[in-house]
């Protein structure tokens, strides 16, 4: 998922440089988890209070240079991180010999919301973007008639309503596979839809629903978009027909209404093993530089 303003992860570069990095530089991993209640997205915004833009400025105030971080899903506004994953290009003679040095340093500076949690040197041909092999999220929401548990309230959607746990897993069931996605997703210029879907399943306990949604990659509003559709078939309101429907349609249908930001959390990133990891960049790059390639992660 991407936001509206998300932004183009190019390599750091000097100030005032437009050209390419001129010095030597060695290639960071950032795990990160935020609660994303009080940021507008991911993407940095001008005057905006973003993720990326706080771990930016903190962490290149601790090392002392301008820095740019790539991501491997840019989240909207209100969406949660517990497995985030962003790669960052640093100027040798800026880090230290143990990188992992830097996280309890950073969590003196970066706000409550946002913690880096592991920081490691990345190995040959790494990109938290294009090796990216799939994307992990959940969303919760709870039936609760009181609402959501004021502990969990920031990520748990309240949705006081009767839900049919079997109808909402026949539903999901039928979204498995590859398909356009062009009904659940938000139209980006030039951009495809077709997305592969190996995960989409519910669990219930007590009143809260937990979605579990994996994918290669998602658009644009479209995790978002399939909960808020199989929810419509949970209380009764839309059939099974309709989400076979769905895969038939060619833009986004004003008939899914979308679920809320905060219920969805993006949960991890798979990536393949190290002396696969160049094969799997050219692989993503193939899909995203062809005419009508991918509308973002």
């Amino acid at each position: 998922m991407v936001s509206a303003h998300a932004e183009s992860n190019e390599p750091v570069v000097p100030p005032g440089d437009g050209g390419p990095v001129s010095y030597e530089t060695r290639r960071l991993r950032l795990d990160i988890a935020y609660d994303g209640t009080d940021f507008s997205g991911w993407a940095r915004q001008n005057g905006l209070r973003t993720v990326c833009g706080e771990i930016e400025e903190k962490l290149g105030a601790v090392l002392r240079t301008p820095l740019q971080l790539t991501v491997a899903g840019r989240t909207d506004a209100g969406v949660h991180a517990t497995g985030q994953v962003a790669h960052v290009d640093v100027p040798i003679d800026a880090l230290p010999e143990d990188p992992s040095r830097l996280v309890r340093r950073l969590a003196r500076f970066l706000p409550k919301d946002v913690r880096i949690k592991r920081i490691s040197f990345a190995p040959e041909h790494f990109d938290a973007r294009f090796s990216a092999m799939r994307r992990h999220y959940e969303y919760r929401l709870t039936s609760a008639v009181y609402g959501a548990d004021p502990l969990r309230a920031r990520d748990t959607v309240s949705y006081p309503k009767v839900l049919d746990l079997e109808l909402m897993r026949s539903a999901s069931a039928m979204l498995l596979g590859l398909h356009d996605f062009a009904a659940f997703c938000k139209r980006r210029e030039g951009a495809t839809t077709v997305r592969d879907l190996q995960r989409f399943d519910w669990e219930r306990d007590g009143d809260v629903f937990t979605a579990f949604v994996s994918a290669d990659a998602f658009c644009w509003s479209m995790v978002r978009s399939l909960v808020g559709a199989v929810l419509a078939v949970g209380e009764g309101r839309r059939d099974l027909g309709w989400i076979e429907g769905l895969l038939r349609e060619k833009s986004r249908s004003s008939s899914i209404l979308v679920a809320p930001a905060h219920g969805l959390s993006l949960v991890r990133v798979d990536y393949p093993e190290d002396a696969d990891l160049a094969a799997r960049n050219q692989i993503t790059r193939d899909v995203r530089t062809v005419p009508g390639g991918c509308c973002g992660d």
